[in-house]
């Protein structure tokens, strides 16, 4: 499960490291754990990799952990290839103590991305991720965490979550992610289905995180059904919520189809336009206009049961 985690950080850094430069002169990112220390070293290598594109701008790297005083060793062998202008500072601690050393290091009012791994999902914490211009979140909790909600009332307007199933019948895990930015819940679910818990932690744009996926967990949807990793997610249980969200709340453009794919489930946005074209081939749901491109705006109503045309 470490091994899952550290992918989908890594993932996710490699695509919001660039933003944040762009953004901004200063960034933060915080990383909380009590799992394996080779998590901050995954995502220190992956600052490395973005050297040239530090120049001029600050980034501080929290590491708030547990483990002894080998973890600042550990991430020191790392830390001495990075520039200058990159900080990093280890905090020993748990979770608990991540607002404050959010507010002592100045992250507020500048792109943060904060990992918290382990934490329970307190409304002082996740307040504290949020103080961010603009502010991610990735959360992990026991697979009994109720983390959407809380992401939600924390202020994050994008949410998803998936529960991590190991095939090998060990403990389950919740993951979920909190943003303002559309670019970032996509990119975050392309992450979801590239791991494969195989990366070593060099990443930096290089295109060097292996693809694919090697059947090592599978991902349990909110929708209730598991999903295998390994190769392209099967449509068939999309299909089946999308039929759902237009039972109950009746006709939906392309575009609210689209995102309710994205933050509802475990699915990407551009999933729902194969497992769409695949409930029309099979007459569960029409369109409108009825001819043309499946664009944003086409309008699919479900088409009522038999039972149901005939009693209405």
């Amino acid at each position: 499960m470490d091994a899952v985690l550290r992918e989908l950080l890594v993932r996710q850094l490699d695509h919001w490291l660039p933003g944040a430069l762009h953004r901004s002169r200063r960034a933060t990112l915080a990383l909380s754990y009590t799992g394996d220390p080779g998590t901050a070293e995954a995502a220190l290598r992956v600052v490395a990799g973005f050297a040239d594109r530090l120049r001029g701008r600050r980034l501080t790297v929290l590491v708030l952990a547990g483990g002894g005083p080998e973890v600042p060793a550990r991430l020191g062998v790392v830390e001495a290839t990075l520039p200058a202008d990159v900080a990093v500072h280890v905090v020993p601690g748990d979770p608990a103590r991540l607002p404050v050393v959010l507010k002592a290091a100045g992250a507020a009012g500048a792109p943060l991305l904060t990992l918290i791994d382990g934490g329970a999902p307190d409304p002082a914490l996740l307040a504290a991720t949020t103080t961010g211009r603009p502010a991610e979140v990735l959360l992990t909790a026991a697979a009994t965490a109720a983390l959407r909600p809380a992401l939600t009332a924390a202020g994050f307007p994008l949410v998803a979550e998936v529960e991590l199933v190991p095939v090998d019948g060990s403990p389950a895990r919740r993951i979920a992610f909190g943003t303002g930015l559309d670019k970032s819940l996509e990119a975050f679910k392309d992450a979801l289905w590239a791991a494969d818990g195989s990366v070593t932690g060099v990443a930096g744009g290089s295109g060097d995180v292996p693809a694919g996926g090697s059947g090592a967990i599978r991902y349990r949807d909110p929708a209730g059904g598991l999903l295998d990793v390994a190769g392209p997610p099967a449509a068939g249980p999309l299909r089946g919520e999308l039929l759902a969200e237009l039972t109950r709340h009746g006709p939906r453009t392309v575009t609210e189809l689209r995102r309710h794919a994205l933050t509802a489930t475990a699915y990407r946005a551009g999933d729902a336009g194969r497992a769409l074209t695949e409930l029309l081939d099979t007459g569960a749901v029409t369109r409108d206009p009825e001819h043309g491109r499946l664009g944003g705006d086409v309008l699919i109503s479900a088409v009522p049961a038999p039972d149901a045309r005939s009693t209405a």
